[in-house]
């Protein structure tokens, strides 16, 4: 005897609940908490994969695996089943850009940003002009920190929105070009947040700690993985109070504001890595936050 269309319907119904329960990374969140889309350099574009698949395609944006999710309870939703969610370089060209799966390619267009211009004063000037022993340490924190922010793990449960992981207003947007003394260098990758030294920093979303350290540049350092490419670094601390490999639940103490590195006073510099892009913060907060 065949089940009726009710007895399917709530069979349907239950599974989707319990997926949802379980954090099924099948199941995509609602517009509202998906980063962008903003396709510009330093933003997350958004490419439909109309591909036929019980499971999420694995894509690539370069040498980079990307976040693949459902389009279920999106405006997608009726027009392919997935959605991969695309970091977009700084560096990245404007124009015609394209993801792999597989042996298919998916373009996208990358839009042109023009980021403001940024000059500051620094006056320990080993941090502009760092010596041949510095820039060994700088090297080897380099490939360190590189390796962290490309981690790639599979998450419990799905993360694309943050909470503030400090109080206080931004002091520098990100994709800022940036002059030190004069000197060009490589722009603002993340969002500095003004705050008093002391002034706790709580984790903005929950994920397991993949790197704490002291760094040259970064001064006292957090790297903190929230799976799918999605990568968050606080730099510049006056403490650490968490260790490498701890999980982290949303609000909890992950240190203190700072200002060890290279800076000119206290505050917090916020960094969000996506398929190992250093993408906008603001893209990622949840817009019923203050």
């Amino acid at each position: 005897m065949y089940p009726s269309l009710r007895q399917l319907t709530a069979v349907i119904a239950a599974t989707l609940l319990l997926l949802i329960s379980l954090g099924s990374p099948l199941l995509a969140a609602n517009d509202t908490q998906l980063p962008g889309p903003l396709a510009v350099p330093g933003g997350v574009a958004h490419v439909l994969l109309p591909i036929d698949s019980a499971t999420p395609p694995t894509a690539y944006f370069g040498n980079h695996r990307l976040w693949v999710q459902s389009t279920l309870g999106t405006r997608y939703q009726a027009q392919a089943p997935w959605l991969a969610l695309v970091g977009i370089p700084l560096e990245t060209p404007v124009g015609a850009q394209q993801i792999d799966v597989g042996k298919q390619a998916f373009a996208f267009v990358v839009a042109a940003k023009q980021y403001a211009e940024q000059r500051l004063i620094i006056k320990d000037r080993r941090k502009v002009n760092p010596n041949p022993l510095d820039m060994e340490r700088i090297n080897s924190e380099k490939t360190r920190m590189l390796s962290a922010l490309a981690h790639w793990s599979e998450p419990e449960l799905m993360i694309s929105r943050f909470q503030r992981p400090a109080p206080g207003p931004f002091s520098s947007p990100f994709g800022l070009r940036r002059f030190f003394n004069d000197q060009p260098r490589k722009p603002h990758s993340g969002l500095d947040i003004a705050a008093a030294k002391g002034t706790p920093i709580l984790a903005p979303a929950p994920g397991v700690i993949l790197d704490a350290g002291d760094y040259f540049f970064n001064g006292r350092n957090l790297i903190l993985d929230h799976g799918r490419g999605l990568i968050s670094m606080y730099s510049h601390l006056e403490r650490i109070d968490v260790q490498i490999g701890e999980r982290i639940s949303t609000g909890d103490m992950l240190g203190t504001v700072g200002n060890s590195g290279r800076v000119t006073g206290p505050h917090l510099h916020w960094t969000i890595s996506l398929n190992n892009a250093r993408v906008d913060p603001l893209l990622f907060l949840d817009p019923a936050q203050p």
